[in-house]
């Protein structure tokens, strides 16, 4: 049974950074796509980055040149690297990985960010 847990989300004020970690357990996924969506109150959940398995990366425009997405294959962790957070990165953070049967998804992390 595939897993993925996350952590790093919280509170920060505007212009402040926030990392995210999602860790997958029940097989080695270094191939496997993984990522981030979120969600933010009463919209839909849109992809904000993603990561091949051989480290080819894409972003979200709103993110791009403010987050990096990143992999450790050894650990089977993927991290999101927040930098200059606005109040419109307000939302629940989604991992994911893609499998060939599915897609799995983390339990979901709030991070706030205060203006």
């Amino acid at each position: 049974q595939v897993q993925l847990v996350e952590s790093g989300g919280g509170l920060v004020q505007a212009g402040g950074s926030l990392r995210l970690s999602c860790a997958a357990s029940g097989s080695s996924f270094s191939i496997n796509p993984m990522g981030w969506y979120r969600q933010a109150p009463g919209k839909q959940r849109d992809l904000v980055a993603h990561i091949s398995g051989g480290g080819r990366t894409n972003y979200a425009d709103s993110v791009k040149g403010r987050f990096t997405i990143s992999r450790d294959n050894a650990k089977n962790t993927v991290y999101l690297q927040m930098n200059s957070l606005n109040a419109e990165d307000t939302a629940v953070y989604y991992c994911f990985i893609n499998l060939p049967s599915t897609t799995y998804w983390g339990q979901g992390t709030q991070v706030t960010v205060s203006s």
